[in-house]
Formats: structure tokens, C-alpha cells, sequence
């Protein structure tokens, strides 16, 4: 696991050079956001006890595998620690992979796992959580989540956009590393939640694949630019078959 220092309040662990995870610093306790792939855990814990301060509560910004793999290690070791994450995500982690009737009737896409861990929050929009005003930010997932730290505007976008292989939308393929696209359920919501987190000017953009985007508002526009562009064309393709 690589250590990258994004600020004086927060690191992005680094792990088979392609999956983020974010400990982010309040106060005198720290934050998981995300929590990699299985077998990460030890790894997450010895960069917190580098710090010397606990880690109080692991949030999630939906429950892919890549995300939530190393959830129920983090639980049995570290138990008094919050686990947080979108009402709509955490169905997923029990098992639940039925739609709800007013969701677009996309594939689910991605490798989803049943966790042992229970939430003990489930988020919603406008909700914070320490310095963390919740976002939410569908597409990738149906209950995806995004977190704007109120101090200083870094936003943490889980699979919203990628900056690996390329900057990219959540649901546009870069061939580089397509992943995060193979992995999205609907586009055109993906679409939505990135005009939403352009919105809030965040002064950086932190993803879940890929590095971290300084002043990304320009980066931003242009890859909404290319959705908007791609979703067009679908749209028109469809109309011809039709």
C-alpha cells in the first residue's frame, strides 16, 4: 500500500496501483472512507496507528467489492467504529439485490458481496458526518454517495468520476482502465450526479481510481462535456432502431 499525503487533513492509500481509500483527519480521530479490496485491513490500521489517533467510523460510498472488501476485517478489529453508508447501498450489503419500482431498470453491474458488518448510520442527503456534508450521487451504483469536507471543499467521489486511464464520468470507457465504466449501472443518472458534485466548486476532486485532481473544475466540465455528447449519440441510435 502507497501512502500519498492529499493534504494536512487527509491521505489516499494506494493499493494495487488502481483502488483508492481516503483517512481523513478531525481533530483528534480519523475517517475511512472506503475500504479497498480483502486483505487491506492490517495494512489501513498500521497507517492510522502511524498517525496515533483511532479510526472512529468507516464510510462507504457504495458497496462495490473494491470498496467494501475489507469492511468486515476493519469491523472485528476495530468494533466500536461506526460503519456508515447510503440507506440505499446498504441493502446491498445484506444480500438485497432487487430494484425499486421507480429505478431505471438498468443491470446491475460490478462485484457486489453480502458483509457481515451491519451499518450502524444509514446516510441520506444533506446528512454529515464529522467535517462530511453527504451527497447523493447515483449512477455507478443506485445508492452511491459523494462527501464535500466543509473545511476546505475537497470532495470524495468514490466512482462518480475516474482519473485513472484518463479523467472520465462514471459510465464512459476509458481503455486504459475501463473498469469503473464495465462496473456502472445507469449513465444517464451518472450523468446528473456529476453536473451535482461540478455544482459545489470542490477545490479538489478525489476518486476512487486514480489520482487526485487539484482545482478541478475545468476537468469537470469537459468530461460532462463527453457524457453528454456520448449519451446523445445513444439516444440517437436508438431513435434509428426504433
Amino acid at each position: 500500500m502507497k501512502v500519498l499525503p492529499v493534504s494536512d487533513k487527509l491521505l489516499r492509500l494506494r493499493h494495487w496501483v488502481f483502488v483508492n481509500c481516503y483517512l481523513l483527519r478531525e481533530d483528534d480521530v480519523l475517517t475511512l472512507i472506503d475500504t479497498g479490496m480483502s486483505g487491506e485491513a492490517k495494512m489501513i490500521m498500521q497507517e492510522a496507528e502511524k498517525l496515533g489517533l483511532p479510526i472512529v467510523r468507516i464510510v462507504l460510498t457504495h458497496a462495490h467489492v473494491d470498496h467494501v472488501g475489507s469492511l468486515d476485517a476493519l469491523h472485528e478489529a476495530l468494533p466500536e467504529a461506526a460503519v456508515i453508508i447510503s440507506e440505499r447501498d446498504a441493502r446491498f450489503l445484506s444480500g438485497d439485490m432487487s430494484l425499486d419500482p421507480d429505478e431505471p431498470k438498468d443491470k446491475l453491474r460490478g462485484g457486489y458481496t453480502p458483509c457481515n458488518a451491519k451499518p450502524t448510520q444509514l446516510l441520506y442527503e444533506g446528512d454529515r458526518v464529522g467535517s462530511l456534508e453527504a451527497f447523493a450521487t447515483p449512477g455507478h451504483t443506485p445508492g452511491h454517495m459523494s462527501f464535500l469536507d466543509t473545511r476546505d471543499r475537497t470532495a470524495i467521489v468514490g466512482d462518480a468520476f475516474q482519473t485513472l486511464g484518463g479523467v472520465a464520468v462514471s459510465g464512459i470507457v476509458e481503455w486504459r482502465f475501463p473498469l469503473v465504466a464495465l462496473a456502472t449501472w445507469h449513465k444517464p443518472l451518472c450523468l446528473e450526479s456529476a453536473r451535482k458534485l461540478l455544482a459545489l466548486q470542490p477545490s479538489r476532486l478525489c476518486v476512487g481510481h486514480g489520482g487526485v485532481l487539484e482545482q478541478p473544475a475545468a476537468e469537470m466540465e469537459r468530461v460532462i462535456r463527453v457524457m453528454e455528447r456520448d449519451l446523445a449519440k445513444e439516444a440517437k441510435a436508438q431513435q434509428h432502431v426504433a
